[in-house]
């Protein structure tokens, strides 16, 4: 019954913009860490973003830091990604997490610090 799942993925051509969404159900979201993460080919799978459950604050990986706005509506059950400035090296399969865990700096761009998962969605920049 817990679901992640994400959409807004596409083609986009680099300096271009998308904007994905993850909503959840059978949960309240609202209660989590909310984050995204991306695996590209022949790479680890790296944390991009997150939003935190107390206070909605938001981190950032430096490589994306600057050109992605992560954001939540916990009405909706909802979680944002909004891309701009993207670049090839931003192509990967797109995954939301939540983790019900307290959030801790050192460790939120860790695959095991969340328990729930979408599929993904497939983002490729390229001309």
């Amino acid at each position: 019954q817990v679901q992640l799942v994400e959409s807004g993925g596409g083609l986009v051509q680099p300096g271009g913009s998308l904007r994905l969404s993850c909503t959840a159900s059978g949960f309240t979201s609202g209660y989590y860490t909310l984050g995204w993460f991306r695996q590209a080919p022949g790479k680890q799978r790296e944390g991009v973003s997150c939003t935190v459950s107390s206070d909605g604050s938001t981190y950032y990986a430096d490589s994306v830091k600057g050109r992605f706005t992560i954001s939540r509506d916990n009405a909706k059950n909802t979680v944002y990604l909004q891309m701009n400035s993207l670049k090839p090296e931003d192509t990967a399969i797109y995954y939301c997490a939540a983790s019900r865990a307290p959030f801790s700096r050192r460790t939120w761009d860790l695959g095991n610090t969340y328990k729930y998962w979408g599929q993904g969605t497939q983002v490729t920049v390229s001309s």
